[in-house]
């Protein structure tokens, strides 16, 4: 006769304590490798938004969501209404339209007078470009204090399945500033090389994008000054073309109220139209294609135009 074991309670109770530790220290497990994830999410920021190619073809780089912001209606003129520059505007459009169409082209530096048409005239070569060859260029607009993130832009337009413009408007640097380094980084392309669908066109007031003190003071401090001078120097060397704008003569700023006037409909004698030009010129000190588009507005405005693009 066989007798039955029995275990006693006090077996049981350890047990079934020893479970419900495991279950809480599982527990705490758990929630501290939750809140590592999310650490480490934060850390790396967020995910990059997806950009659609298609939605237009001019977009502004928003590095913080590393996101191309698409532009439905870019703030752009005619090609045909851009005057007194059509030496720079014929090297840039040759130069823009071999790019597009995979053939070697040249990084370009627009420098010089401002108001002359430096950024209106990248922005209506791409268009014009894009117009007459049927190809879907792209044009992606980089703000000056967003330069840093050059880098990280490139990684994303390598795979872009057009051609990119990078735009770059009214670039310089200052004291302290070493964001030229990415701006250098991007022009070169490091070991890989500068993707084969990007170029990057710039403006700048200056033909040396960095101030002469800047360079005197790297020169001061440095190890090996000459060195150092040629590193801020060949910034600009790194643009292949380098596309000067001048202030332009009173015949130069006429055509263009004349090419404007008669684009919008603009009426009135003509006579009267350039004395009024020549006199709203006078007042701000200077001719331009920024004057005489002011100047347009202003116009229009008297006559009740509305300027329809």
């Amino acid at each position: 006769m066989h007798s039955s074991r029995v275990l006693p309670r006090g077996n049981e109770k350890g047990e079934n304590d020893v479970d419900k530790t495991q279950d809480e220290q599982m527990q705490t497990l758990l929630r501290e490798i939750s809140g590592l994830r999310t650490a480490l999410e934060r850390l790396a920021g967020p995910p990059p938004a997806l950009n659609d190619w298609e939605a237009a073809d001019c977009f502004v780089w928003a590095p913080a969501r590393r996101h191309l912001q698409p532009v439905p209606r870019p703030n752009r003129v005619e090609l045909k209404l851009i005057r007194g520059v059509d030496h720079v505007r014929d090297i840039l459009t040759d130069n823009t339209v071999r790019f597009a169409k995979g053939l070697p082209a040249n990084n370009v530096l627009l420098w010089g007078a401002r108001g002359m048409g430096k950024s209106s005239l990248v922005k209506a070569v791409h268009a014009d470009t894009a117009r007459e060859t049927g190809i879907a260029l792209k044009l992606v607009e980089v703000h000056r204090e967003d330069i840093a993130t050059l880098p990280t832009l490139m990684e994303i337009l390598k795979v872009a399945p057009a051609p990119v413009i990078v735009f770059c408007d009214d670039l310089s640097f200052d004291h302290d500033d070493t964001s030229y380094k990415s701006l250098k980084a991007a022009l070169d392309g490091g070991v890989e090389g500068r993707p084969d669908n990007v170029i990057l066109y710039a403006t700048s007031n200056r033909r040396h994008l960095l101030p002469r003190d800047m360079m005197e003071n790297e020169q001061s401090t440095a190890i090996n000054p000459s060195e150092a001078v040629e590193e801020k120097v060949s910034l600009s060397d790194r643009f292949g073309l380098w596309l000067g704008f001048y202030k332009c003569s009173q015949n130069e700023y006429l055509d263009m109220i004349d090419s404007y006037t008669e684009h919008f409909g603009l009426t009135g004698d003509r006579a009267t139209i350039h004395a009024e030009a020549l006199e709203w010129a006078t007042t701000r000190g200077s001719r331009s294609g920024r004057v005489a588009w002011q100047f347009i507005q202003d116009l229009a405005g008297r006559q009740g135009n509305a300027l329809a693009k």
